[in-house]
């Protein structure tokens, strides 16, 4: 099987980080000792995918509190070839308009898809609906406003790909054996255990108040949430399951800022570097440190790669 990527594009999508990332990893993953697999911020999935593709876990979870976000996995996991056809006759009419067309036709869908909301059975058509807008919205952010309403605008792509059929076969097939979830992170407790893998990915802290985009849903995540999270994680560190977490690294912008220190003092921060945009302006976008929290100790030798820097803040 080729290499199995994120069928979409998502604002702090892991896939760009990934190689930093599974330096990581905890070595029972890697020696074939963790049994199950916990993601409770699922997001894009690159982290989810690249687990399935490269280590043997007999089981794993993934939740997430975006409800349509959840309806897309489950779709592709039970119904692929259904959500296939809907994709290609949606790219079909969509490459073939001019831009004037694309644009009033990105805009009936996105008002469609505004119209109603997701019922308690899965939806192909929702699906659809929400890969297509994924794939032609302005930079493929998913972003809603606080009635829950999508409000990115359309898009200037010449040629998007819209249904890329043979990577969602490929997803469909390696997440066979996955349960996916609707619910915040706390609804994963119940599934983890001493011989788990958890990845937390929640929602960034916002480095400046320009780049404050955390509406993936029309809940804000605050830094009372962060607080709660950061209990949650030292509870289930009770649980000895191996946790890993990614967050921003509010020294960027602020040298004096020690929220994260304070709240994960007692466990390994670590920082790996990624280009991220954290303001509108172009003098704010680069290759900037993010958080890596682990309640593990990381391990001996790194696999450096090229033109990466890494570095380990010790904490006592």
């Amino acid at each position: 099987m080729e290499k199995v990527k994120p069928f979409v594009k998502w604002a702090g999508g892991k896939n760009a980080l990934i190689s930093q990332l599974t330096n990581y990893y905890p070595v029972e993953l890697k020696n074939g000792n963790i049994e199950r697999y916990v993601e409770p911020f699922v997001g894009g999935g690159a982290v989810l995918l690249d687990i399935l593709q490269n280590y043997k876990i007999k089981e794993a979870y993934a939740f997430d509190i975006n409800k349509d976000l959840i309806n897309c996995y489950n779709v592709i996991k039970t119904d692929v070839n259904k959500l296939i056809a809907e994709l290609e006759m949606m790219e079909k009419v969509f490459i073939s308009f001019n831009t004037d067309k694309r644009e009033e036709y990105f805009y009936k869908v996105r008002n469609e898809y505004n119209s109603y909301e997701l019922g308690e059975t899965l939806s192909v058509k929702r699906a659809a609906e929400f890969i297509f807008l994924n794939r032609t919205c302005f930079n493929g952010l998913y972003r809603v406003n606080k009635n829950g309403k999508f409000n990115v605008p359309c898009g200037k792509y010449k040629n998007p790909m819209i249904c890329d059929s043979d990577n969602l076969k490929n997803v469909s097939k390696l997440i066979k054996n996955v349960t996916f979830e609707y619910g915040d992170y706390k609804k994963c407790e119940k599934y983890i255990n001493c011989n788990s893998f958890v990845y937390f990915d929640p929602p960034y802290r916002p480095l400046s108040i320009t780049s404050g985009f955390t509406s993936y849903t029309k809940e804000d995540f605050s830094d009372n949430n962060q607080r709660e999270l950061a209990e949650f994680y030292k509870k289930l560190n009770f649980k000895d399951a191996k946790l890993m977490l990614s967050n921003s690294n509010p020294k960027n912008t602020n040298k004096e800022d020690t929220f994260f220190d304070e709240i994960y003092g007692e466990f390994n921060i670590n920082e790996v570097y990624a280009k991220r945009m954290i303001n509108s302006n172009t003098s704010g976008r680069g290759e900037i440190s993010e958080l890596l929290i682990t309640n593990y100790e990381e391990q001996p030798k790194w696999n450096y790669q090229t033109n990466t820097t890494m570095k380990i803040v010790a904490l006592s």
